[in-house]
């Protein structure tokens, strides 16, 4: 079947990941080297920030013009990747989906991960997927602005209704409906052009 886009784009955390456990140990390794409690799960707001935003967004929302901020920047650059890697897993049905994908349409990756995402891709079985990955890293502004999935589009050379964003916040959301994307929201209520609980239902609208 011909495919109605030209591309696929990914979200990383808590779409090609759950990796929500590794985030809050990321953060509260950084609280408890300053001596501060640890995050309260409680709080769904907390939850969002740190599971959504680009690492120095997440320090801004907690530390804003606190003292600590630039202590807490050094001490988050300190914890590794490998660290926290057991506590993330690949979501189900996900490489069964790029592999009918592949070939198909272009896919790529836009994460507010800064410096991690090309070892997850080798280290979750994804290599040979992705032809485009924009991370917070590549970017003068991550998400929610538009300014990474517009390179994304810009790399490929489509416009951006011949497009998906698969993403599972309001993050997402937001950064796809400014760069005029269309957005479906993945284990998520958020409003989208269709919302999907399982990878391969992202196969009914893409063909």
């Amino acid at each position: 079947m011909t495919p109605r886009y030209k591309a696929v784009i990914y979200d990383c955390d808590g779409v090609i990941l759950d990796s929500i456990e590794s985030n809050y140990i990321f953060y509260n390794r950084i609280m408890a080297g300053l001596g501060r409690p640890p995050i309260d799960r409680l709080c769904r707001l907390s939850e969002q920030v740190l599971h959504t935003y680009s690492y120095l967004d997440v320090i801004e929302h907690f530390f804003g013009d606190d003292p600590q901020k630039e202590q807490a920047i050094a001490i988050g650059k300190t914890i590794r990747y490998k660290e926290l890697m057991p506590y993330m897993r690949r979501e189900a049905e996900l490489v069964e989906t790029l592999e009918q994908l592949k070939g198909q349409v272009e896919l790529a990756v836009c994460t507010n991960r800064a410096s991690s995402m090309e070892m997850i891709i080798e280290d979750f079985g994804l290599e040979g997927f992705f032809g485009c990955v924009m991370t917070a890293g590549k970017v003068a502004n991550p998400k929610p602005h538009p300014e990474p999935l517009l390179k994304v589009l810009e790399h490929y050379g489509i416009a951006p209704l011949e497009a998906l964003f698969v993403g599972d916040s309001a993050v997402d959301m937001q950064a796809a409906a400014a760069a005029g994307v269309p957005f479906i929201a993945y284990k998520s209520d958020l409003p989208a052009l269709a919302v999907i609980e399982r990878h391969s239902q992202l196969l009914q609208h893409v063909f």
